[in-house]
């Protein structure tokens, strides 16, 4: 069975119902400090590994989140699959407040990201035409549907940098575009996980329309935090039905995503490189 991994977005700090749960300290890995500790357990026997995006208290910004480290410790941990959670704002009338988007495809506007493993000395190309496992989105979908919930499924989430928000001129843009929903992070992670080996789907939770609409003015903060616990709580429902599901599949398209993208020669990367990225290319460079 796959170990699933769980990424917890704005408001998702902790997942309950874990057994045999265990917090795992991370002091460092080659890419420096993950976001916080880890919490390993399992859940109706599969074992699942979770971390809070923006660490204990929500203190790290999209652009100051160490996505490489969060990952890098998915792999090394035995993850094959990520079900990231994350609140979103919404670009289309109809993907209204409260409801679920499973999204099947991103667009990346971030400046200031390390998005790649492969910077030091090592060249690799993964096949990112589909970012987002069919297997995982299928499963969340037919979850979220189970818990009750408003989702839609595919779609087009534009990873912006943040941390401010939109201008109407950014929105109004994004929306000529025929994106749909708009976050700070996910595309980052998918971009790593795919480099991982690691399976990848986002349950994207919608607060609020993005300012484009014209009902924008009238949100407060208070609407949009009450809206994000109310998501969060039904989040983890949806997650505790797909959890069991992932967990059964024994193998996903991602697992060999560098079988054929590594290009620099193992005979020239230097031993203590090759040590440093043991865990990502060791199948493959010894």
């Amino acid at each position: 069975m796959s170990k699933v991994g769980i990424i917890g977005g704005s408001g998702l700090y902790e997942m309950e119902g874990f057994e045999n749960k265990e917090e795992v300290v991370i002091i460092d890995t080659p890419f420096g400090q993950p976001s916080g500790n880890l919490i390993t357990g399992t859940f109706q026997g599969i074992d699942v590994v979770f971390i809070a995006r923006h660490g204990k208290g929500h203190r790290l910004s999209p652009s100051q989140i160490n996505y490489r480290a969060n990952i890098f410790e998915m792999k090394r941990m035995g993850v094959s699959a990520i079900l990231s959670v994350s609140a979103v704002g919404s670009l289309k009338e109809h993907l209204k407040p409260m409801d679920f988007v499973v999204p099947d495809q991103f667009l990346d506007r971030t400046t200031l990201r390390q998005a790649s493993f492969f910077v030091d000395g090592i060249v690799g190309h993964v096949s990112f035409a589909d970012p987002v496992d069919k297997q995982l989105a299928k499963i969340l979908v037919e979850a979220a549907k189970q818990a009750g919930s408003t989702v839609h499924e595919g779609g087009t989430y534009v990873n912006m940098e943040g941390p401010q928000f939109s201008t109407k001129a950014e929105s109004n843009l994004y929306r000529s575009w025929g994106m749909d929903i708009i976050g700070m992070t996910n595309m980052t992670e998918a971009k790593l996980a795919r480099e991982a080996e690691i399976a990848y789907a986002t349950l994207a939770a919608v607060t609020d329309y993005d300012c484009w609409h014209p009902d924008h003015d009238s949100v407060t903060v208070e609407m949009i935090l009450n809206n994000l616990n109310k998501n969060v709580a039904k989040a983890k429902e949806i997650l505790r039905i797909a959890i069991p599901k992932v967990g059964k599949i024994e193998k996903f398209e991602a697992n060999d995503a560098l079988k054929y993208a590594l290009v620099t020669s193992g005979s020239v990367i230097p031993e203590d490189i090759k040590k440093r990225y043991q865990v990502l290319i060791g199948k493959y460079i010894k």
